[in-house]
């Protein structure tokens, strides 16, 4: 993995993404539902995002993926 320096998102941004995130948590089931897998999800969605994936429907689908999968 490479070093990088993180990226930084506007307000806007951030409010983008948290609506995203709730959008995901929405398509999972619900008893995968919890913190730490929403957590995950947050990651896969925030990591895509600073890498310059910009289509919400596309980081929608990365994190359902993820949340498919409870976290430990």
């Amino acid at each position: 993995m490479a070093n990088r320096p993180p990226q930084r998102f506007d307000a806007e941004v951030v409010d983008t993404l948290r609506k995203i995130l709730d959008i995901a948590v929405e398509q999972i089931a619900e008893e995968n539902r919890t913190p730490a897998t929403k957590a995950k999800m947050a990651e896969s969605i925030v990591r895509r995002a600073a890498d310059g994936v910009t289509d919400a429907h596309m980081l929608v689908s990365i994190a359902v993926h993820e949340g498919e999968t409870p976290a430990a």
